[in-house]
């Protein structure tokens, strides 16, 4: 059975490999690539982390697979140091979030989560919800990368943007709705690859 029973929440992530390429007139692509640059994080917020933390120490005190679980002195302090390690993260991508714009093809720089669903978290049904609509994917892309390659330099007034990257489960399919419908003047072109020949 899946997460909470949702049939499009898979038990185990599937990364799929995807390679886009967006084209047109220049100064549209270099306007879509300008929009689409961002951090390549979500900045989610984790509204009760006391309540993580204890969780957490449950969990490994007493795995849900019926192993031998750590010791509680053991799980307080393994689960002090995830938390710790949380809040770190959490406090870098929310500081460099609209200034860093490192990763060339970032949804949340194209299609921002909500403060309002952010601050339910990341595993919250709503939050999955919203980005399954609005993305089309429940995760952030991994290992985006832009592709460099051969420009047709015959082509002076159109330009191409390409990039690789790893969404989790689906292809994005709703953002790149999204885009297509901001972007008209642009052809937008996904490929899955599913590993085929």
């Amino acid at each position: 059975m899946t997460r909470d029973g949702d049939v499009l929440s898979l038990p185990n992530t599937d990364w799929l490999r995807h390679v886009l390429i967006v084209s047109g007139p220049a100064e549209h692509v270099a306007t879509f690539q300008m929009a689409a640059a961002g951090l390549g994080a979500i900045p989610w917020l984790s509204p009760d982390l006391d309540l993580l933390e204890e969780d957490r120490v449950m969990a490994l005190v007493h795995p849900p697979d019926g192993s031998t679980g750590l010791t509680l002195s053991g799980a307080r302090a393994l689960a002090r140091q995830i938390r710790s390690a949380i809040e770190a993260n959490q406090q870098r991508v929310t500081a460099a979030i609209g200034r860093v714009r490192s990763c060339p093809f970032d949804l949340h720089a194209l299609l921002p989560v909500p403060d309002c669903v952010l601050a339910l978290g990341p595993d919250d049904p709503a939050s999955l919800a919203w980005l399954r609509t609005h993305w089309g994917v429940v995760q952030a892309l991994r290992h985006v990368r832009l592709k460099t390659g051969s420009d047709d330099r015959r082509l002076r007034r159109s330009a191409r943007f390409e990039v690789a990257f790893w969404s989790a489960d689906w292809t994005p399919w709703a953002a790149m709705q999204a885009v297509r419908q901001r972007w008209t003047r642009l052809i937008v072109d996904i490929r899955p690859d599913y590993g085929g020949e």
